[in-house]
């Protein structure tokens, strides 16, 4: 838990909005604005936040996805942001990916065999037996029978599906799995079951998680650490027990308090926040979370962007009213 395995520094990703007859750039989605946080080995980092925070886009521009406008990123000191095309793909290996919708992911034209069989023949020369044999084994771990490789993804439900795609991220053994909403499309019985099988697998091959999510109760139950996002920044970076427990920046504070309550008429303690999330298009000035925030202070909050600074041990928060907070 000591061996950091992936460094993220100052990373952005900026989307170019372009107009007229003939095109020109007249300004810049700031999807992911600066982000820097650590991920150790053995670990699940979970990064929550409101839908077009720009989670998506931090993981896809993490494993080079997408390419990043500035910024670097490590993995066990290898900068991914510098390698060429050639020697990105050798390192995929160890970094795979599972997205949200799990139709999606395979294709449709080739039976379960095939979909894995591609992955595993982009990184190991094997024989056509071994493979078979390999992805025999990796459905079974995912609690799929081995007889179901020769069936088409039509032929399953969801939650096979997303177990299927998890097998083939498994097939070339990464040591980093990056889980961008797996189990948001899935019925509530189902995600209980993929996230029972995650943990399994995590325990089994040793395996590291970032898991992005903006679902709470799922984000608490996996996590060992996690990052709350907004409009591109992370406001808040700490340990899920204390996050939970005890959460300082008045964003986390909102999130924490859309969670639904069994005992509905009781005080909520936590302060309500209105308002919507702005455009990424248009940031606000200073503290980007101002224009909602009640803690609002006319002179820093909309003139200076406040730092990710450590307040407590291991506990960082961004925000100018730590104070009053």
């Amino acid at each position: 838990m000591n061996d950091v395995i992936l460094r993220v520094e100052k990373l952005k990703k900026y989307f170019p909005i372009k107009a007229g007859a003939i095109p020109r750039v007249i300004g810049y989605i700031r999807a992911v604005d600066g982000v820097s946080f650590t991920v150790k080995k053995g670990e699940t980092l979970g990064i929550v936040g409101e839908s077009g925070c720009g989670k998506s886009t931090l993981a896809k521009t993490i494993l080079r996805l997408l390419e990043p406008t500035d910024g670097r990123v490590y993995f066990k000191d290898i900068e991914i942001t510098a390698l060429k095309k050639s020697k990105l793909k050798r390192l995929r290996k160890y970094m795979q990916m599972v997205f949200q919708d799990p139709y999606t992911q395979l294709n449709p034209r080739m039976n379960v065999k095939s979909n894995i069989a591609i992955a595993i023949k982009q990184h190991f020369d094997w024989p056509n037996g071994k493979v078979e044999k390999r992805i025999g084994e990796l459905l079974e771990e995912v609690g799929l029978s081995r007889r179901w490789m020769y069936k088409y993804p039509h032929e399953f439900s969801g939650g096979q599906l997303q177990r299927i795609s998890i097998a083939r991220a498994l097939s070339v053994e990464p040591e980093l799995l990056i889980l961008d909403e797996p189990t948001s499309a899935l019925d509530v019985s189902v995600q209980a079951q993929i996230l029972n099988l995650l943990q399994d697998l995590k325990k089994k091959f040793g395996l590291t998680y970032i898991f992005i999510s903006h679902n709470l109760s799922v984000i608490e139950y996996i996590s060992d650490r996690i990052a709350v996002m907004y409009l591109g920044k992370i406001l808040e970076f700490a340990s899920a027990e204390e996050l939970f427990k005890e959460p300082i920046h008045p964003y986390t504070q909102l999130l924490l308090s859309s969670i639904p309550k069994i005992e509905p008429l009781k005080k909520m303690e936590l302060p309500q926040i209105y308002g919507e999330i702005p455009s990424p298009r248009n940031v606000p000035s200073g503290c980007r979370f101002h224009p909602r925030c009640p803690h609002f202070k006319k002179g820093i909050c909309d003139r200076e962007e406040p730092e990710l600074i450590e307040v407590k041990p291991n506990h960082f928060v961004a925000c100018h009213m730590i104070g009053d907070l």
